[in-house]
């Protein structure tokens, strides 16, 4: 089990540290109750009365609380980002033996890089190419011509399709699906007809995938997952689309076909967009959003019904479905009024 001291933390992410310089920590822990030999952090100013009884060795804290800790402490601008980089010294996934299981297939003409490891059950297709210090989980997949980039981990059971390009250090979940056919189909005078899906799909660098997603292959151009994206499980992501940088979605996320997500996008769950539709950088969707078009402005945008008790909730529903009958009931008296809608629409705003 690996041992970092106060020093050593603070020398390594560049943190004011406070305290004894040699207090030493072997693992994470939440700020209460802590516990002795592990670090936590505060992020949340709210909780600042747990410094004080916390039995974490070292905290993590911004400037402002640093005189509340009882002991050693770190000093962050964000305690929060500076837990997740130390946290990843203590997480014993990253470390694994290189090496080919025998359970496992690797075609003759593929590229495995130096480093590597391919667990059992795992199959590597022809002329695939695999970076250095690449982990492959058990039962995972890789396409013909597929190229992985160094430092990836495919967790277990990851699908990775024919000429699908993954660029470094992404980590994709159990059960992922990257390049499967999109949903491409002509209606024929017999029925359906399969649209070949021709294009591939491109992932970037430092691209992190959820359990379960799936992102399929362009039809004609390619499917394009920028540099820092973050993706839930149980996303699904149809041909074409593409989302930019350090853009992330939340898990249940539906995403038709063609769509352009921007840069720095946060999307909550269960939001559904429709296809052909561009969403600008920086536009935050709150959970169950229904985008229906394009969304030309950064800010924050959210449609659906909020939680209410049934009976209430029926009430809306029904307030809501009347709305077309009002509409209707108040043209016709405004017909017989013989009243401009508009110019009273007009009235009635200046009067507020």
């Amino acid at each position: 089990m690996p041992t970092f001291t106060l020093d050593e933390l603070a020398r390594r992410f560049g943190l004011q540290a406070r305290g004894d310089a040699a207090t030493a920590v072997h693992g994470v822990c939440s700020l209460s109750p802590g516990k002795p030999g592990c670090i936590g952090f505060l992020s949340n100013p709210r909780l600042r009365d747990e410094l004080a009884t916390s039995l974490a060795a070292i905290v993590i804290v911004t400037p402002r609380h640093a005189d509340a800790a009882r002991g050693a402490a770190l000093i962050a601008a964000d305690p929060y980002l500076a837990y997740a980089r130390i946290a990843r010294l203590f997480d014993p996934e990253r470390d694994f033996v290189p090496g080919v299981h025998a359970g496992a297939f690797v075609a003759d003409s593929a590229q495995i890089g130096a480093g590597c490891r391919v667990a059992a059950g795992a199959v590597i297709d022809a002329d695939a190419r695999v970076g250095t210090d690449v982990y492959i989980g058990p039962g995972c997949t890789i396409g013909r011509g597929a190229v992985i980039g160094d430092g990836v981990r495919l967790i277990a059971r990851v699908s990775v399709a024919a000429r699908v390009v993954i660029g470094a250090r992404c980590q994709v979940q159990a059960g992922a699906v990257l390049g499967s056919r999109g949903f491409g189909n002509a209606r024929g005078p017999g029925g359906w007809e399969e649209v070949p899906q021709l294009g591939s799909l491109i992932i970037g660098d430092d691209v992190e995938i959820g359990a379960n997603t799936c992102i399929d292959r362009g039809a004609i151009d390619d499917t394009v997952i920028a540099n820092g994206v973050r993706l839930d499980n149980l996303i699904q992501i149809a041909h074409n689309v593409r989302i930019g940088e350090h853009t992330a979605i939340a898990a249940c996320t539906g995403i038709a076909g063609s769509t352009r997500i921007g840069r720095r996008c946060m999307i909550g769950g269960a939001v559904g967009i429709a296809g052909h539709v561009e969403i600008a950088d920086d536009v935050i969707l709150l959970g169950r959003a229904m985008v229906t078009g394009s969304i030309p402005k950064a800010g924050v945008y959210g449609s659906g019904l909020p939680l209410d008790d049934a009976r209430e909730w029926r009430k809306t529903v029904a307030r809501v479905r009347r709305l077309g009958r009002l509409e209707a009931r108040l043209q016709r008296l405004e017909k017989h009024l013989s009243l401009n809608a508009g110019s009273q629409d007009d009235d009635h705003s200046e009067s507020i």
